[in-house]
Parts: structure tokens; C-alpha cells; sequence
């Protein structure tokens, strides 16, 4: 089921654009409910999808240690789109969650259409490259 736009509403990524176009790229997000315990991403598999946390936590790990908590609003998978194309850590679900997912072709429309959106997806993605 495609997200709404109430499901992007509270997202600080898409706080620049307007509800139509909020409303936009809200029909490119498939939304998954899912329950506690369960891995999104496994570091080292390839990766086509890019992740808006709707509701819910996760836990990512990355050679089996803890280096983010990622809540309501946060995002991940953008460093394998944007990069080799193979996951770099895991994330696995701590709560039920409500995740909303972007599959490659769609997040490189949001790019190229939005290219604020790009600008903070890529910040985001040098900020986590440059964790210890």
C-alpha cells in the first residue's frame, strides 16, 4: 500500500516541501508494517532501498556492534544507493515499526526532482560515513 501524506507529514527530510509535493512522493513509498525483531537491512547484502522510519525504533549494527538508535522520522539505506551498493551495517526493528520504503528508481526521482532533499540525504550520508 502506497504511504499518505499524513505519513510524511512530521518527516524534518521533507519539511521544505509543500503537502502537494509531500503528497507526491508520498504515492512512491510502499508502506510495511513489521513487527519487534526484525532485520530491515543485513550489512553486506546488496541494497536498492532507501527507509523513512514512520513509527517504531530500530538498532543498527555494523560488524556486530551498536553504533545508532534510529526513531520515528530517521532514515537509512541511502549510503548502498549512493555508494557501492552493498549495506554497511544492520537494522533491525526493537518495537513494531511502520516503515515506509523507497525502492531505487523512486529515490532517484526524489533526487533529481528535489535536489534539497538530495542535498541533506548526502550530509546525512558523509555524517555516518565519518562515525569511528
Amino acid at each position: 500500500m502506497p504511504a499518505e501524506l499524513s505519513d510524511l507529514a512530521d518527516v524534518p527530510l521533507f519539511a521544505s516541501l509543500t503537502d502537494a509535493q509531500r503528497a507526491e512522493i508520498a504515492a512512491w513509498f510502499e508502506v510495511k508494517e513489521v513487527a519487534a525483531g526484525v532485520r530491515l537491512v543485513g550489512e553486506g547484502t546488496t541494497g536498492s532501498t532507501f527507509f523513512v522510519l514512520a513509527r517504531g525504533d530500530v538498532v543498527v549494527t555494523a560488524n556486530g556492534e551498536l553504533i545508532a538508535t534510529l526513531g520515528p522520522t530517521d532514515f537509512f539505506g541511502e549510503l548502498a544507493l549512493l555508494r557501492e551498493g552493498r549495506r554497511t551495517a544492520t537494522v533491525t526493528t526493537t518495537s513494531e515499526a511502520r516503515v515506509l520504503v523507497l525502492f531505487g528508481d523512486d529515490f532517484s526521482r526524489l533526487r533529481s526532482n528535489y535536489p534539497k532533499i538530495a542535498a541533506e540525504i548526502d550530509a546525512a550520508m558523509i555524517r555516518r560515513l565519518g562515525r569511528p
